[in-house]
């Protein structure tokens, strides 16, 4: 199986492409107003509250919450624009949709995103 940061960079990828087709299809059309309302979920810190909220409400399996930990206690890169804490809780999310992603659970990816996304 693929490593806790291999599974947070597919993530990453795929969060990103979840927000973008979610920004795209609410009609938001100029480039730069879609970089600028994607900031509201693809930085450390969106990503950190939005786990927090996927985690206070209880939306997330203990196997999904495990897998969220291990992301999040890898070793690797620090983020230079936020505090290590953040960017570990960020990792862990990626990580978490990463792993669903190479488990061929993407109906569960689509139901988090939708969470995340409000839908």
């Amino acid at each position: 199986m693929y490593g806790p940061l291999v599974c947070a960079y597919m993530g990453d990828t795929i969060y990103e492409m979840y927000v973008r087709e979610y920004l795209v299809k609410k009609g938001i059309t100029k480039v730069g107003e879609l970089q600028q309302g994607s900031l509201s979920y693809v930085s450390a810190n969106s990503q950190r509250r939005h786990l927090e909220r996927l985690t206070n409400d209880n939306f997330l399996t203990e196997e999904e919450l495990e897998i969220v930990k291990w992301g999040r206690n890898a070793k690797g890169t620090k983020s230079k624009s936020t505090d290590i804490i953040t960017y570990r809780l960020a990792t862990g999310l990626e990580a978490l949709i990463g792993r669903l992603h190479f488990d061929n659970k993407d109906n569960r990816i689509k139901e988090i995103m939708n969470y995340i996304l409000g839908e």
